[in-house]
């Protein structure tokens, strides 16, 4: 597997480096960092911290939430599992960093983790330990604390440098939570490396080809999120088609696999996910927004 080099230093919210650019992120290294930080950071319940419980509530009644999340069912069964989770002091702090200075991470980072926990209590058995995995999604973007405000709230495309410094931020969360966790090898440190990755090799940081069934649901509802969301580089956000039909065009490339697109559009069109009846339309009826800014870069 490979073993990637940081190009950027990484630090705490509170300033403390935690390794500087060049470092190698082999298993020595990591180890090293994890035990710095083992046993310094206490566990608080998610829903408890600030405004979450509320901020997630109006979040998930806005459309197409409101038809993804509309069972009143669903909404309980997902409310009691979302109410046991607890994450780390420091995960809680980026969160209201983000809601502060970047409210468009802060609603992703709700946005993803509720979603996730409900693909994957349609798509992995009681016995896969899903409902664990599942609650590494608050903090699979902690490494954008490492990246300057003015580059994630940019409205014009990026430079190339700003685009490294964006990218950044998959390793940089690695880092983070290796720490914050006391564990170099736990699950949520690898959400944070591997949300980019793609099963056919084509993501980033490190180009692995993704096979973890709870990473994939997370990196489609990170996808999905973020095309349907409103983001500071275009004016308006993809509408619901157009974002279903660029997910289905990845899952056609073998970028991400078809099970959990098809659950996310069993739940778009209000029905119990049941692979065998999930058909997808091959027309493309969707218009991806004008002006967006995505993917474009100019010279620095």
């Amino acid at each position: 597997m490979p073993i990637p080099s940081l190009n950027f230093p990484v630090s705490t919210l509170s300033g403390e480096l935690l390794l500087s650019a060049g470092a190698r992120l082999d298993e020595p290294t990591l180890r090293e960092v994890a035990e710095r930080g083992h046993g310094c950071f206490e566990s608080y319940p998610l829903l408890e911290h600030d405004r979450v419980r509320e901020d997630l509530q109006l979040l998930m009644s806005k459309p197409p939430y409101s038809v993804i999340f509309g069972d009143s069912a669903t909404q309980l069964d997902l409310q009691k599992i979302m109410e046991t989770v607890s994450i780390v002091s420091p995960c809680l702090e980026a969160l209201n960093y983000f809601r502060s200075q970047d409210f468009y991470t802060y609603r992703h980072i709700l946005m993803v983790f509720a979603l996730t926990t409900l693909l994957a209590r349609d798509l992995l058995p009681d016995t896969s330990g899903w409902m664990q995995q599942c609650f590494a999604s608050p903090s699979h973007d902690i490494g954008k604390t490492c990246v300057p405000l003015e580059v994630l709230r940019k409205a014009t495309p990026l430079t190339h440098s700003e685009r490294s410094l964006l990218s950044h931020h998959p390793l940089a969360g690695y880092v983070l939570l290796c720490h914050y966790l006391g564990d170099h090898e736990h699950f949520a440190a690898r959400v944070a490396c591997d949300h980019h990755e793609r099963c056919n090799g084509s993501g980033y940081p490190r180009g692995i080809c993704l096979n973890d069934p709870m990473v994939e649901i997370i990196t489609v509802c990170d996808i999905y999120d973020a095309l349907i969301s409103p983001r500071p580089y275009r004016p308006v956000s993809y509408d619901n088609r157009s974002a279903i039909e660029e997910l289905s065009h990845q899952a056609e490339q073998g970028k991400i696999g078809w099970s959990v697109v098809k659950a996310l559009i069993a739940h778009n069109r209000g029905v119990a996910y049941a692979p065998d009846q999930i058909s997808v339309s091959a027309e493309l009826r969707g218009e991806p927004p004008a002006k967006n800014s995505y993917g474009k870069l100019v010279d620095d």
